[in-house]
C-alpha cells in the first residue's frame, strides 16, 4: 500500500473484469491501488493533523466493531444515523465485513496508523451511501463515487467513476452526466468526511447530521432513477 507508483494496464485489465461482471468487487480495489498514487498518503496526513483524527489513531478505534453491532444500531433513537445505516444494511443484505473480504488482497501496510486510517476511509463507504441518499444500485454506485473523488481526489475513483458515466450513459442516457456532475459539486460543497466522528455520530439524527456537514439531497439521481420505468 506504500508503493506509490501509478499502473494503468493493472488499472484497465480490472476495469474489464469489473465491467463483465460488476459483483467482482475485488476488482474495485485493484484499480484502486494502480492509480491512487500519493492521495491516500495526502489524505492521511490531513486526518493526522485534525484533532478528531489524532485522537481516532491514538484510541486505535475500529469503525467496523461499531457498524457490525446491529443490537447497539438498534437500540439507537428512531431516524438516527445509525438506525438509518442499520435499516440500509440490513435492507441490501450486506455487513461492514464484507467490503474488508473484498479489499484484503496482498495488502502490505509498514505503518499502523496509515493501516487504520486506509481501513476507515474503506469501511465509512456504506455510511457515505446513508448520507448522500445513492443507492447501491449501479447508478447510484456512480454517482458515490463521484461524490467521493470530490471529496479525495483520488485518481483511481476518479477512473471507475469515469467508466460507469460513459457505460450509464449508454444505457440511460446523458442525464447520469448531469447527475454524477451534481454529485462531485455536492463532494465539494460538503465537509471533509474522511476525518468525522462517526462513532459518536450513529446517535445523532440523520437530517441534523446531513445539514451540519452540508450535504445536500441528490435531487439529479432522484430524478433520473423516477424516469427509468417510464423510459423503459
Amino acid at each position: 500500500m506504500q508503493d506509490h507508483r501509478i499502473q494503468p494496464l493493472v488499472a484497465i485489465s480490472a476495469l474489464r473484469r469489473l465491467l463483465q461482471d460488476p459483483e467482482k468487487t475485488e476488482e474495485v480495489f485493484v484499480i484502486l491501488r494502480a492509480l491512487t498514487g500519493r492521495s491516500v498518503l495526502n489524505a492521511f496526513k490531513r486526518f493526522k493533523s485534525m484533532p478528531t483524527g489524532q485522537a481516532i489513531l491514538n484510541e486505535e478505534r475500529d469503525l467496523v466493531a461499531h457498524l457490525d453491532d446491529r443490537d447497539a444500531l438498534r437500540a439507537l433513537p428512531e431516524g438516527s444515523l445509525g438506525r438509518a445505516y442499520l435499516q440500509f444494511v440490513e435492507r441490501e443484505a450486506i455487513s461492514a465485513g464484507g467490503l474488508i473480504e473484498a479489499s484484503e488482497r496482498d495488502l502490505e501496510f509498514v505503518d499502523a496508523d496509515f493501516e487504520r486510517f486506509a481501513n476507515r476511509m474503506r469501511d465509512q463507504h456504506d455510511l457515505w451511501h446513508v448520507l448522500t441518499g445513492y443507492g447501491r444500485d449501479t447508478f447510484g454506485e456512480a454517482c458515490l463515487l463521484a461524490f467521493t473523488y470530490a471529496q479525495t481526489n483520488n485518481r483511481g475513483i476518479a477512473f471507475i467513476a469515469l467508466a460507469g458515466m460513459f457505460k450509464l450513459s449508454r444505457a440511460i442516457g446523458g442525464s447520469v452526466r448531469s447527475a454524477m456532475w451534481q454529485a462531485y459539486r455536492a463532494g465539494k460543497r460538503a465537509s471533509w468526511l474522511p476525518a468525522e466522528d462517526w462513532e459518536s455520530r450513529l446517535e445523532q439524527p440523520l437530517e441534523a447530521v446531513r445539514e451540519e456537514l452540508g450535504i445536500t439531497p441528490p435531487e439529479r439521481y432522484r430524478e433520473v432513477l423516477e424516469a427509468l420505468p417510464a423510459a423503459a
